[in-house]
């Protein structure tokens, strides 16, 4: 990305892949409320089709935030915390931390990238992050679409987060760790797309013209023009991948049939469920998420530079 790291030294991968995996985990401390809303606003209706005059349980994100607080407590809204966090290292570090590599590999060691390269440098660190770190998102998911209701005498999903994955691995195989893997790609490949070309076209537009300096002022408006096409673009995409993901064993024959399934029994503005939380979180998640790689990366070169130098 432009303007990012020392003038002196310029940031190694693996001091990208550091600093954006603990910038992940520090945008989802932040904002994973925002998404677990939006989580259990995507699912509401799948289990049977909306009927004129049914009272939804959740309405607006706020509302359903303050619903899932009244009627579980607050530690609700942080289900799925622990997973959220393995997914952050995992996926967090290789889309992000390996963009720059990636748009290097493809231009053959070129600073100048068209946005094609840049589209196809996103695209492939998005799948690749997918590969081996799907298993954290599935039972991310999993935990927040748990409703946790005092009252009721309804068995848990899943005890514990390690419970979940070797619950899952035990019922439905080693292929039910990778569930929506297909949707989640593409997902992946759409967001990390949007999120990284978004921002680093319009960090480079502000620094060429000299709008603003390579500070976090600059930081926090890339990031947000970045959520913000981001959410637009891959609203549709995600709630599929949700709602496969969440589904119970042969609830969907797959991810066309479960986007089919929505489209026939809720119409076209189920793939638009959780838009407000979605944007919400994908925008404060990004200014998070970014501001903070940016001054992990530079503290992690200072800290080089200050370990490297004579005294």
């Amino acid at each position: 990305m432009v303007g990012g790291g020392s003038a002196e030294l310029a940031p190694t991968a693996a001091v990208k892949i550091f600093s954006a995996g603990a910038a992940g985990c520090a945008a989802e401390l932040v904002t994973l409320p925002l998404d677990t809303a939006k989580v259990r606003l995507q699912i509401q209706g799948e289990s049977k089709p909306s009927l004129k005059g049914q009272r939804m349980k959740y309405r607006g994100v706020f509302a359903t935030i303050f619903t899932m607080v009244q009627t579980e407590g607050p530690r609700s809204l942080y289900s799925g915390l622990v997973a959220g966090l393995h997914r952050q290292m995992g996926f967090a570090s290789v889309r992000i931390g390996l963009y720059d590599t990636m748009k290097q590999f493809y231009t053959r060691g070129s600073e100048n990238a068209g946005i094609g390269t840049r589209m196809l440098a996103g695209c492939t660190t998005g799948a690749m992050a997918v590969a081996f770190a799907q298993p954290t998102d599935v039972v991310k998911v999993r935990f927040q679409a748990q409703v946790r209701l005092p009252e009721s005498n309804s068995v848990k999903r899943y005890s514990s987060t390690f419970d979940a994955y070797k619950t899952i691995a035990r019922d439905e195989g080693i292929r039910g760790l990778w569930k929506g893997c297909l949707p989640n790609i593409t997902r992946n490949a759409i967001v990390n797309c949007s999120e990284l070309v978004t921002y680093d076209i319009i960090k480079e537009l502000i620094l060429k013209y000299d709008l603003m300096t390579d500070n976090m002022p600059c930081h926090f408006t890339a990031g947000f023009a970045a959520g913000f096409c981001t959410t637009i673009v891959a609203s549709p995409v995600d709630v599929v991948k949700t709602r496969f993901m969440n589904s119970a064993p042969g609830m969907y024959s797959g991810a066309i049939n479960c986007a089919l399934t929505m489209l026939t029994k809720e119409g076209p503005t189920a793939f638009y469920k959780g838009f407000v939380p979605s944007f919400l979180r994908l925008g404060s998640w990004n200014i998070v998420m970014f501001m903070s790689y940016e001054q992990i990366k530079r503290a992690v070169m200072r800290f080089q530079q200050s370990r490297d130098s004579p005294l």
